[in-house]
């Protein structure tokens, strides 16, 4: 509630913010500039004609429907052949000059249109809202504003267009919407009137229900004989949803007033168990400093008796200590003492091993030399021993060589010289001249020549022979 005791202020904040959803849901579109009349020329004259104003008296008026509005219709072609576009959310209805019936009735249909005798109405065919806002005045005589909403759509358009007004361009459904919503606001003010202010505020269900049956029987009719053409159709409407939004007291003071049993029940509500909370936390505040206490007393016994504790281990750890200190200044003294004679029995130890060792590698020295000469003298043995070795298969083999070569008899030497004949050949020195001999018949002249050939191989056998004994003495004596 606001400070002004004689405003209120969340009745202004409703009112509001139902004239703000009203305008959001208006349907709002922009409404091209009419072409004005000529104006007269000076003087009383007519003003001269244009393009566009011998257009309109050829074409002649715009048919009802087809100038702006909400409902977005194209009409294509010219003149007498025109053909009118209806979107397929809106209903249509077609009529012709002598005809009693419709052309055409429905939901989006398109038809042909000739301007100079046929009409046509197009109406959205969507949902639509109408906010209520009710000020009625309760059986204590009390004002109250109930916001609410109705939701309707069209189901017979055949009838709807005959008994309901459609013919505002710019939106066809705002005396309908005008109409229902008087019903409605009516229909409310009589059922609040009978209710309190106390069953208005709390239920709004009876509301609803007498609202609801009251638009129905309006827009939709008793029902009775509908499916053989006799029953009340109604409107032609079909009423979708009646909601109850807001019910609210007009009287600030009222208001507050009966908020004020709540207010105080809930204060005193509020106030107990602040009280309660309070005798609590007093209890328990009182329990907590009673057991600090208490904590504190047996802490401080606690550190005293540790302080007790820990000055007596102290003292003995002191006394250990000291004597521990002394015991090992003994064991130190006693051990250095150990120490030294265990050093020098260990240097006296090393000193002896020392001189073994010494003793034991200049035995292994010696040793080494004698193996060392063994060695050589034996290799010196070994060579000397090959070397007679050496010299012994020499003299065999020169003295086979001689036996072989004294075994030698002409035949053999014959033959090796045959075999030999082509190398000494080879070795001669070429000969300086050619002399040629013609040999004839004569035997004789050839057995004298092989008898001269014969001759010299055996003087060359000869002292080869004589040259390999020679070397075969000599090679003993050496």
């Amino acid at each position: 509630m606001g400070s002004n005791p004689g405003k209120n202020t969340y009745l202004d904040q409703v009112v509001a913010q139902q004239a703000a959803l009203e305008d959001d849901l208006r349907t709002r579109k922009p409404t091209p500039p009419a072409f004005a009349a000529p104006a007269p020329a000076p003087g009383g004259a007519p003003a001269p004609r244009g393009p566009m104003t011998k257009r309109s008296d050829r074409v002649g008026p715009t048919p009802q429907g087809a100038g702006p509005g909400p409902v977005e219709v194209r009409v294509t072609g010219f003149w007498r052949w025109r053909t009118v576009l209806v979107p397929p959310n809106a209903f249509v209805v077609h009529t012709r000059r002598g005809r009693g019936e419709p052309m055409h009735i429905g939901l989006g249909v398109s038809f042909g249109f000739n301007p100079a005798t046929d009409s046509y109405l197009v109406v959205p065919g969507a949902m639509q809202t109408i906010l209520i806002n009710a000020y009625c005045i309760c059986s204590e005589l009390q004002g109250v504003l109930v916001q609410g909403y109705v939701q309707w759509i069209i189901e017979d358009f055949g009838t709807a267009y005959r008994k309901l007004d459609f013919s505002d361009n710019d939106d066809p459904m705002r005396l309908v919407n005008i109409q229902l919503r008087e019903q409605a606001e009516a229909a409310i003010k009589d059922k609040v009137s009978t209710m309190g202010v106390r069953d208005v505020l709390s239920d709004k269900q009876p509301i609803i229900e007498e609202l609801t049956a009251r638009l129905r029987a309006v827009a939709e009719g008793a029902g009775d004989g509908a499916s053989d053409g006799h029953g009340d159709r109604g409107l032609g409407l079909r009423i979708v949803t009646v909601q109850i939004k807001e019910a609210v007291v007009s009287s600030s003071t009222l208001w507050e007033n009966l908020q004020k049993p709540y207010r105080s029940e809930q204060s005193q509500i509020a106030r107990l168990a602040e009280l309660a909370a309070q005798e609590v936390i007093s209890a328990r505040e009182t329990t907590a400093h009673r057991a600090a206490e208490e904590r504190r007393i047996e802490n401080e016994r606690e550190l005293a008796e540790l302080r007790a504790r820990n000055e007596a281990a102290r003292f003995d750890r002191e006394t250990t200590e000291q004597l521990r200190r002394t015991t090992r200044e003994h064991d130190d003294q006693r051990a250095v003492a150990d120490l030294a004679q265990e050093t020098a029995l260990h240097a006296l130890r090393l000193e002896r091993e020392q001189h073994a060792e010494q003793a034991e590698n200049l035995r292994r020295r010696q040793e080494l030399e004698r193996q060392e000469v063994d060695g050589e003298l034996a290799l010196a043995t070994a060579r000397l021993h090959a070397e007679h070795k050496g010299k012994l298969l020499s003299l065999e083999r020169d003295r086979i060589r001689v036996t072989n070569a004294n075994q030698q008899n002409a035949a053999n030497i014959q033959s090796r010289l045959v075999g030999e004949l082509p190398e000494i050949v080879a070795r001669l020195p070429k000969p300086a001249e050619l002399k040629s001999y013609q040999i004839g018949g004569d035997l004789a002249a050839v057995s004298a020549l092989l008898t001269q050939i014969s001759g010299v191989v055996e003087a060359w056998s000869a002292a080869k022979v004589s040259g390999t004994n020679g070397s075969g003495q000599a090679g003993p004596s050496e």
